[in-house]
């Protein structure tokens, strides 16, 4: 079955243009103007993945996330303009899990649409639990505890987190990571993922500022702390 994408844009030339590339992927496509719109569709259709941009009238992309995440943990894809580096940061934080900037390529959107919905749906074995200091990740149910409490993350933060628990003491570089997660590497991107680390460590750390489980490793990455 097709996937089915919602694209939430005020412009309609560019929703009509990705409606064309998207079709032409494969892939259903529904369109929307602003956000109030797209969370009545969003509510009523389930689209298996969003690709958002940020301003818009009626309701912003970043009111639209608020939320939409409260009902339902879809995969989105931002659009933003190149020098408002801060919306971008803000929409991470709000829980996207990748951005594109504006003017794009149609075939780079199409390529991380791909990439990310390959990542979401793929198949994870249902007993493979990770266990590492006081942090436990099952895969099977998606679930994360931190001192036996429930942990609610972005599939963003929980494959981050998983890449990282799977090998405790291993450096990352953020190329390496944003692979892992994204599902594939666009250079100059690697900023998201430290907008992930900082997303995963106010949900997980005790104290963000002196993590216990996701260490820096200057110049280099990142590691999750070794036993």
């Amino acid at each position: 079955m097709a996937k089915t994408i919602l694209v939430v844009d005020d412009e309609e030339r560019l929703r009509s243009l990705l409606r064309a590339y998207l079709t032409q992927e494969g892939y259903q496509v529904l369109m929307a103007a602003d956000g109030r719109e797209a969370l009545r569709i969003a509510r009523q259709e389930q689209p298996d993945l969003i690709i958002l941009d940020l301003m818009m009238p009626e309701m912003d992309g970043y009111e639209f996330m608020r939320q939409h995440n409260k009902e339902q943990d879809t995969p989105i894809i931002i659009l933003t303009a190149k020098v408002d580096e801060s919306d971008t940061i803000l929409g991470l934080e709000l829980g996207a899990d990748d951005y594109v900037t504006k003017p794009f390529s149609p075939r780079e959107l199409t390529a991380r649409v791909r990439a990310l919905l390959r990542r979401v749906g793929k198949s994870l074995p249902e007993a493979k639990v990770l266990r590492a200091l006081d942090v436990m990740l099952d895969r099977g149910r998606h679930l994360v505890t931190v001192r036996e409490q429930v942990v609610d993350l972005t599939p963003s933060e929980f494959d981050l987190l998983a890449t990282l628990m799977a090998s405790p003491g291993q450096v990352f570089s953020r190329a390496s990571l944003l692979e892992q997660v994204q599902g594939t590497y666009f250079e100059g991107y690697e900023r998201t993922i430290d907008v992930h680390v900082r997303n995963l460590r106010a949900k997980i750390e005790p104290n963000p500022r002196k993590p216990l489980y996701v260490e820096t490793v200057y110049g280099v990455g990142y590691r999750f702390a070794p036993e």
